[in-house]
């Protein structure tokens, strides 16, 4: 609860009874490793944040799994669309490792902005964040070689290569395993 507390407070400060109903709210779960927290189809009623763990969103196309992001320490997590919207998420979150969680409900969620205006405008402002890695994570995608597009996660987030499986981080790039692994070789 600690690092959630900590996190919240990079975003926006909170009142001290903000920060206590927030503590009584969020719910711990541990969950090992393949499970979902959403699947496609089903409306997200939580959001989450993973103290511990790793966690990947994909869709699929045709069959195929198209990873679209990774979630990991300190990161919020949820089908965002789904969970703002409460229509059926057409994604799938699933954890690539045992994780550490801490849920609150989107009606619990939603009383506590009621109450707290600061929480109100924490949630926000966490959602332009998520917003922004959106839209910086579509512009890098669509104007930059495989290549490119490799050595770009290599340098901002080798956290990923050292964590998720190479299938996963070629979809997250756009590429076949193929081609990721001819890039990984000239480089």
């Amino acid at each position: 609860m600690q690092s959630l507390l900590q996190q919240l407070s990079t975003i926006h400060r909170l009142s001290a009874a903000a920060q206590q109903d927030l503590e009584k709210a969020f719910l711990p779960l541990t969950l090992t490793k393949n499970t979902f927290l959403i699947e496609e189809g089903k409306i997200c009623r939580q959001l989450y944040f993973l103290e511990q763990g790793c966690i990947r969103g994909y869709y699929l196309s045709d069959g195929k799994e198209i990873t679209h992001w990774f979630g990991f320490e300190n990161d919020f997590v949820t089908s965002f669309h789904s969970f703002s919207t409460q229509q059926p998420a057409t994604e799938h979150i699933q954890l690539l490792e045992g994780s550490v969680l801490w849920s609150i409900s989107r009606e619990k969620l939603l009383q506590l902005c009621e109450k707290h205006h600061n929480i109100e405008r924490l949630l926000r402002m966490a959602y332009e964040k998520y917003y922004i890695r959106l839209e910086e994570r579509f512009v890098k995608s669509q104007f930059r070689t495989a290549a490119e597009r490799y050595a770009l996660l290599l340098e901002q987030a080798p956290h990923i290569i050292e964590r998720v499986p190479l299938g996963h981080i070629a979809s997250y790039l756009g590429l076949s395993q193929e081609t990721l692994s001819r890039v990984r070789a000239k480089l």
